[in-house]
């Protein structure tokens, strides 16, 4: 047995990689938009203060496009324009429930990708993925609030 025969496949690559960044990237995009639309069309005394919380979330969405489109351009690829479809609703609690499985959806695709990042030995990329991650978590948390619920467990993507 050869000593390539005994090391462990690579199961990911760096373009592909680039390519699941670029979908992480399309998803930021997706929840900069809904944070701006939502923030805004939230209706009623009750939902103000989460409102207000929605657009602090909308400035932190675009820091993580930007950290996102830095690591997929270092690694020669170049950054998606395009976001993922964004529901709209003109029932407060949808919009909420929205957002909540998007970030839900995000919070496991981060998981995987650090994985996947400390795989390709990408540390700082994985790094810099944990710490949007604990942001996302907060989201999480902050709509399951408004919503009354408990913060679902997103897992990890598979």
């Amino acid at each position: 047995m050869s000593e390539n025969a005994s090391a462990p496949k690579t199961a990911i690559t760096r373009e592909k990689l680039i390519d699941l960044l670029n979908e992480d990237l399309s998803r930021e995009y997706q929840a900069i938009i809904a944070y701006v639309n939502y923030s805004q069309v939230l209706k009623g005394a009750q939902y103000m203060n989460i409102a207000d919380e929605l657009a602090v979330h909308a400035t932190e969405e675009l820091a993580h496009a930007l950290a996102l489109a830095n690591h997929i351009d270092y690694l020669g690829g170049m950054p998606s324009v395009t976001p993922k479809p964004v529901k709209t609703s003109e029932k407060n609690e949808d919009m909420l429930r929205f957002d909540l499985d998007n970030e839900r959806e995000t919070i496991a695709q981060y998981r995987r990708r650090v994985r996947q990042c400390d795989e390709l030995n990408e540390f700082s990329i994985g790094e810099s993925i944990r710490e949007i991650l604990m942001q996302e978590q907060d989201h999480l948390i902050a709509l399951a609030t408004a919503l009354g619920i408990d913060p679902p467990n997103p897992g990890i993507a598979d």
